[in-house]
């Protein structure tokens, strides 16, 4: 298994390709790939991301089968289940690096400000699992600056609840602490354009 800073430069070198659109993962998407993971897996990052459909890890990253281990919910939020699912992929395959994947503006960033714009009444009990997720990371933000630029508020928003993910995975299991006090394990975040493509790394 590669450690996490390889891991992380074949993830910048893959979003390179992407945006270049020079894509390498036909070869690792090929019959004989699929036969090799079929047998088993050695993915080398960990990749917490949203559910948008414009953002798959394995494309923007051109990267193959077996190659990542994605968990996908909307907002990237951190719940049980995710925290779990790093735990499993980190314990099983002894995988090194965990990345954060949010993206530019984003539709649960949008709806969680818009809810947080509306009397308790009125805000939807089906947002509220992920509202309530990401509240605490952006409602801070309600009270600045940027609270009166709607552009720069979302900005803001989508990188402060990447870094409340990132934030609750380093801290929020003893497994994972263990392991990144240990330098088995790094979590950072990453913000993905919609409009460029690019990934940024922060945190890193």
């Amino acid at each position: 298994m590669i450690g996490a800073r390889e891991a992380l430069a074949r993830l910048r070198a893959g979003n390179e390709r992407f945006v270049s659109e020079i894509m390498a993962s036909e070869a690792i998407t090929s019959p004989t790939r699929r036969r090799q993971v079929a047998v088993a897996q050695e993915p080398f990052a960990i990749l917490l991301g949203c559910s948008d459909s414009r953002v798959p890890a394995e494309i923007i990253f051109d990267q193959g089968l077996g190659d990542l281990f994605v968990i996908r919910v909307a907002g990237n939020i951190v719940a049980p289940s995710q925290i779990d699912s790093v735990e499993f992929a980190a314990e099983r395959y002894g995988t090194e690096l965990v990345v954060v994947l949010g993206h530019s503006t984003c539709g649960a960033i949008l709806a969680t400000l818009e809810e947080l714009g509306r009397p308790p009444a009125e805000q939807s009990r089906s947002l509220r699992s992920i509202v309530d997720r990401v509240r605490p990371s952006i409602e801070p933000l309600l009270v600045t600056e940027v609270a009166h630029d709607h552009a720069a508020l979302v900005k803001h928003a989508v990188r402060a609840n990447i870094r409340s993910s990132v934030n609750q995975l380093r801290r929020g299991s003893r497994a994972l602490e263990q392991r990144i006090r240990e330098d088995r394990l790094l979590v950072v975040g990453a913000e993905y354009s919609l409009d460029s493509g690019v990934v940024e790394f922060f945190d890193a």
